[in-house]
């Protein structure tokens, strides 16, 4: 066999053994090239049923918190009905749906903030109420809050501090349960919570260094108060 057709052997060998190997990598291309077309739709697959679960439980969640505001807001507007007649409809019933909603928020028994409403107005639930002169100045409102404080506590609840507005009774109730989910929350006991209320911290200290106990008489009005509303409604609720 002459070289030249030797040659031309060699070639045709080499150029059939690498089209055998580009006909493998090919193959083999397009079997990973299907393995991954199976991939991704068998992850649209998953992630669309995931998407059903998630509308699912969106909606669902949806239903509770429809559902939730509805009994809040029966719940806010059963207690606005129990105050307003408790106080002789000084208490109008839009506050005291205000009141409950934010207690329960927070939650506080709305007789606790109700009750200690009607101690610190004398029963008037008079909104521009402005307190005897001590030595810390007045106290204004019907939470009866003092300029040295209401400032600190407006700013917990996250809204705007103004002199004038103290005389609001909505920011008024507001403030009110910010201090004492504030009191209850740094206490952990209410005779604690209220005593500091009216005295002030530094006030409750000294009550307790003198008495040995929390239990002033303005924790015991306010919570045994509370504690009747309720036992009014168990009673009501069982006839």
């Amino acid at each position: 066999m002459s070289l030249a057709a030797l040659c031309l052997l060699g070639i045709v060998t080499y150029l059939t053994f690498e089209n055998f190997s580009l006909k493998q990598q090919i193959d083999t291309a397009n079997k990973e090239k299907e393995n991954l077309k199976a991939n991704v739709q068998e992850i649209k697959t998953a992630m669309q049923k995931e998407l059903v679960l998630i509308e699912q439980v969106s909606a669902k969640n949806q239903e509770k918190q429809v559902s939730g505001h509805y009994q809040t807001w029966m719940e806010a507007g059963t207690y606005a009905e129990d105050f307003y007649n408790d106080s002789n409809r000084r208490f109008k019933k839009d506050w005291g749906r205000f009141l409950a909603k934010q207690a329960m928020e927070q939650e506080i028994d709305p007789y606790i903030v109700y009750e200690l409403l009607k101690v610190e107005t004398g029963n008037t639930f008079d909104p521009n109420l402005v307190g005897p002169e001590t030595k810390y100045g007045h106290a204004y409102g019907m939470g009866q809050f003092m300029k040295n404080t209401a400032p600190w506590i407006a700013k917990m609840a996250g809204v705007e501090y103004k002199e004038e507005k103290l005389f609001d009774p909505y920011y008024s109730i507001l403030l009110s349960v910010t201090y004492l989910d504030y009191l209850h929350q740094k206490y952990k006991n209410w005779d604690k919570a209220l005593t500091a209320y009216h005295r002030g911290m530094g006030g409750l200290q000294e009550f307790i260094k003198d008495n040995g106990h929390a239990n002033s008489w303005y924790s015991e009005e306010i919570t045994t108060r509370a504690k009747e509303h309720k036992n009014n409604e168990v009673a009501l609720a069982g006839n």
